[in-house]
């Protein structure tokens, strides 16, 4: 079996909530400000903050989400990378889950529909948001699209220029994109008062689009790290485990990259549901990310901010600090500083393993896989891909099977791609 499909009426109508399950009590937020709770309120929809801290398993999926869901390509399918396993020797089943089918190109819309109708059914005048690569920016336009709302994307600036075709999706679909920090707003013009020529960072849009949202009657939404966000993001997973069990496989590894966590941790957390609630871990779970923002490899469990205008309340989490500048690396969805405090929890109980991967070795797997597999993965998909070479080293006699977040296409990135592997 190549192609593992799940019909639109098997698609599992519920997201999986992993809060009552982990091993420990997540560890509260912070408020050293004063104000950060009482602006969290306010800018973030009601429905959004109930769903944070909810304890509820696996709430219902509303059917006006449900509907949307099926229209931007939902169920994803499953597709299994035959030529690549025997690339890698022949003792691995690869199975990618394909996010990158949705209209968006990435596993971005799965959380930005249930985000803008929650904010649209609160009566918001505006939604707005931050975007490092643009597939989060792209993903919160269709979604306002689709609600009849409107929507600010603010993107990290160096990303802006070096992405053009996620910004012209954005407009397309009728959104209003800034580069981050912007002359639009007074934090932004400040910001760049201070450093003219900065590349900005997730840190610095995500602190600018919350301001616009309090100080114009919309209402932010963030698109990675928060429990709710991954939480909205979990139908990958949910679908994956039907799909898993329909081919008769159950995967030995779960596999994907970590920009702020959300991508793989909707995938693997609902496999890892029982095995929580069981306390007997089975799997190996891996996830990587940039070497050039070595958060999960070099960063500390501690409490920080989640931007870098000190705006949100502090989370206890994998970070390499707050006022991180990131260079400016082609895979802006992981630049961001810090890793999803669910999943920094799993890390640091030793559930959840890391690796981080330099631009140079994920581009060149790219190349190998477009090759191999015909199929051109995201700059940031990319970096998931050399995880598979260890495991088939790591496992020469016995077959193993592997599932693997396919984040987004790379379509859009080509000219990024063009540049670092030096195309004529």
């Amino acid at each position: 079996m190549i192609r593992i499909d799940l019909k639109q009426d098997e698609m599992p109508d519920h997201w999986y909530n992993i809060l009552p399950d982990l091993p420990e009590e997540l560890p509260t937020p912070r408020d050293e400000t004063g104000k950060a709770f009482e602006t969290l309120k306010k800018a973030v929809p009601a429905k959004v903050l109930e769903y944070e801290f909810s304890g509820e398993r696996y709430p219902k999926i509303p059917e006006e989400i449900l509907e949307r869901y099926m229209q931007v390509g939902r169920p994803t399918p499953i597709i299994r990378a035959k030529r690549l396993e025997e690339l890698l020797g022949g003792n691995l089943k690869i199975f990618l889950k394909m996010e990158s089918y949705t209209y968006s190109g990435s596993h971005k819309i799965n959380s930005a529909l249930a985000h803008v109708y929650f904010a649209r059914e609160e009566g918001a005048k505006f939604v707005s948001t931050e975007t490092g690569a643009g597939q989060w920016g792209s993903a919160v336009a269709l979604a306002s699209a689709l609600f009849r709302m409107e929507s600010h994307i603010f993107m990290v600036r160096t990303s802006f220029y070096a992405k053009p075709y996620r910004k012209y999706m954005m407009y397309m679909y009728g959104a209003h994109p800034h580069p981050s920090p912007s002359e639009f707003t007074e934090y932004g013009r400040e910001v760049l008062k201070k450093m003219p020529d900065t590349p900005g960072s997730l840190g610095l849009a995500i602190s600018e689009a919350i301001h616009y949202a309090l100080d114009n009657g919309g209402k932010y939404i963030a698109g990675s790290v928060i429990n709710s966000d991954i939480l909205f993001k979990t139908i990958a997973g949910m679908e994956a485990k039907k799909q898993m069990e329909m081919a008769g496989e159950d995967p030995d590894y779960i596999v994907g990259v970590v920009g702020g966590g959300s991508n793989y941790a909707a995938l693997a957390f609902p496999f890892l549901a029982d095995e929580l609630s069981s306390g007997k871990i089975r799997r190996k779970y891996i996830a990587s990310g940039s070497k050039e923002v070595p958060k999960m490899t070099e960063g500390e469990y501690r409490y920080d901010y989640p931007d870098t205008g000190k705006v949100l309340p502090l989370l206890k989490m994998y970070t390499i600090g707050y006022d991180f500048i990131p260079p400016a690396v082609y895979a802006g969805g992981l630049r961001y500083h810090a890793v999803a405090p669910t999943l920094s929890l799993l890390m640091n109980k030793g559930i959840v393993s890391a690796r981080d991967y330099d631009q140079e070795e994920a581009f060149r797997w790219a190349r190998i896989f477009s090759e191999t597999e015909g199929y051109i993965p995201a700059p940031e998909t990319s970096h998931a891909l050399p995880i598979l070479k260890e495991i088939a080293d790591e496992n020469k006699g016995e077959k193993k099977t592997v599932l693997v977040s396919f984040s987004g296409h790379g379509l859009l990135d080509l000219g990024n791609y063009a540049e670092a592997l030096h195309f004529e």
